[in-house]
Order: C-alpha cells, then structure tokens, then sequence
C-alpha cells in the first residue's frame, strides 16, 4: 500500500520541479489555434441559442396540432414553421463537425442552414407582413399565442433567428478558414 505522504502524494510530477512551472506548459503558442478555439466556443454558444429557438417553434407546433391547448390559447402555426423545423439538420452538422475539426460536416451546416434556416425566416416575413400590417393599421388580431398577437410573437423569434444565424453563418465561415489554413499550412510541411 503506498502512502500518501511525501513527493508522490500530489500524482506523477516531472523529476527536477516543485510542480509550480504548469502556467507556461498549458498555453497555446500559436495564435491561430488560440482563434479557432475561441470560434468553436462560440459556435457551440449560438447552436445553444438555435436549439432554444427551435425547442420554442417545435412545441408551438406540436401543441397545436395535439390540441393539448385550444386553439384560442395557441394558434395554429404558421406555414414557415414546417420547414423550419428541419433547421435541426445544420445544428447536428455543425456540432458534429466541432470536435474533429470536420471541414465536411462543417461545410454541409452552412449549407443546409441557409436553406433549412434562412430561407424559411425570408419566407415566414413575406407570409406574415399582411397579417402583421394589418394588425398596426386597424388593431385586429386572429391569432393569439398566451393572449398575445401571434404574428408579434413570431416576428421577435424571428429577430433574434436571424441574428443567432448570421452570427453563426459568419463565426462558421471564420473557424472554416482557420481550418482551412491549419490544412494548408500541414500540407506544405
């Protein structure tokens, strides 16, 4: 049995140092993969905010067509939401791609996260400007979400949506240009 007194107690430590000298050890030299892992971070935050977004979207479809609220509580979704709901697609690409510095994966995110993503947001404000004018110019509403117009509701999820995603198509294009260089620098040595 070993005893848990003396220069062994603390774990394995370099012969010739009191275990004082980590701080310069655990530092990254290089800038570049300084930068990348602070794109992956971010990355990783705004996929947390896309999930919280789409959790919000997912159980306002799914509450209205389970009918588990009646329809005067929360209204039937609107048709931009159907295809929204696939934006969980670019969300597992690019939390696939973070840990293995997967360009591929990478790539498919911000391509199915401008179709499953963007382009059903620039649908869903075409759909909705009418109602929304309406609403603003004579003060009716027929759709209530909670007792708040449904279309006011969507429009600041859609906000925040489109700003979580062009942060994210832009810190995307960022690590992949990192990644990108990182190859091309190995592949020159």
């Amino acid at each position: 049995m070993t005893s848990r007194v003396g220069p062994r107690a603390a774990g394995p430590r370099a012969a010739g140092t009191n275990g004082s000298d980590f701080k310069p050890r655990e530092r990254v030299p290089a800038p570049q993969y300084q930068m990348c892992a602070a794109l992956k971070s971010e990355v990783r935050k705004l996929n947390l905010v896309h999930l919280l977004l789409w959790l919000l979207v997912a159980a306002q479809v799914a509450v209205s067509h389970f009918d588990l609220v009646s329809h005067d509580t929360v209204s039937l979704p609107y048709q931009w939401e159907y295809p929204y709901l696939l934006s969980l697609l670019p969300l597992l690409c690019s939390s696939l791609s973070l840990p293995n510095n997967n360009i591929s994966y990478l790539v498919l995110s911000m391509i199915s996260a401008g179709l499953f993503s963007v382009a059903p947001l620039i649908y869903g404000g075409m759909e909705m400007f009418p109602v929304a004018q309406q609403l603003y110019r004579h003060g009716k509403a027929y759709r209530f979400i909670f007792g708040f117009s449904a279309v006011t509701v969507m429009y600041l999820i859609m906000v925040v949506a489109v700003q979580v995603h062009a942060w994210q198509l832009y810190y995307m294009k960022k690590l992949l240009d990192s990644w990108f260089d990182t190859t091309q620098e190995k592949k020159k040595k």
